[in-house]
């Protein structure tokens, strides 16, 4: 049968892939990566041999016609990005589109992904919450942070550990320095560290302490304070 499968791979700890997961993996025609090595790797642990072709936010739309075609000639292709689940901040979304166009059957496995951990442990309201994924690196940037000074629902952001003080200078800025916050880093890892406080407070100590690992910043809504 003619199918896309989403398989979400560990952000960190392997003991977080599943059962499920491991079985398509095995059982699918071929892999699509974010990157090739490190699915390579993964795949090379799990003791599964398949054929990994890249697929990536810049060959993206050029591959999207061949991969359609292989599967719609009744091959099960599974979706892995470098670690979590694929369409969250990674590709994913374009192919997606495509084989719900096509009328392919698209499944997405539950599984890792990193904002969902960093939000339950922050401490601050989750019933209801936003993602914004990575603000823009320069035009819009300021907008959308305006637009979460305003939110009344938790919001989450991804940031690197390259960005993470100026995020937080520009939340700052906007929100205020006491709106409440917490920020996680290398979740699922040895070095794992959820802190929370206020936006201020967490400016102050990634100033002095530097920044390392995968950031999740998650920030408390207007009139949750």
């Amino acid at each position: 049968m003619a199918t896309l499968i989403l398989v979400p791979t560990p952000i960190g700890n392997l003991e977080d892939i599943t059962l499920r997961a491991i079985r398509v993996l095995k059982e699918c025609d071929f892999v699509l990566a974010e990157d090739t090595r490190e699915s390579r790797k993964l795949l090379s642990l799990l003791g599964i041999e398949k054929s990994v072709y890249s697929y990536h936010q810049n060959n993206e739309h050029h591959m999207l016609a061949p991969i359609i075609q292989r599967i719609k000639s009744s091959e099960t292709v599974c979706l892995v990005t470098d670690a979590g689940t694929p369409g969250i901040s990674d590709p994913g979304f374009l192919l997606v589109r495509e084989c719900v166009k096509e009328d392919i059957e698209v499944y997405c496995l539950p599984g890792p992904t990193a904002f969902v951990p960093a939000l339950v442990n922050s401490g601050l309201p989750c019933e209801k919450f936003v993602f914004e994924g990575f603000l823009p690196h320069k035009k819009g940037r300021e907008t959308r942070a305006k637009a979460i000074s305003a939110e009344t629902r938790t919001v989450i952001l991804y940031e690197s550990p390259h960005r993470i003080v100026k995020t937080l200078d520009l939340l700052v800025k906007f929100c205020g320095p006491n709106r409440k916050c917490s920020v996680s880093r290398e979740l699922t890892k040895k070095f794992e560290e959820t802190l929370r406080g206020s936006l201020a407070e967490m400016l102050e100590h990634f100033t002095k302490t530097e920044p390392r690992g995968e950031f999740v910043l998650v920030v408390g809504g207007e009139d949750k304070i």
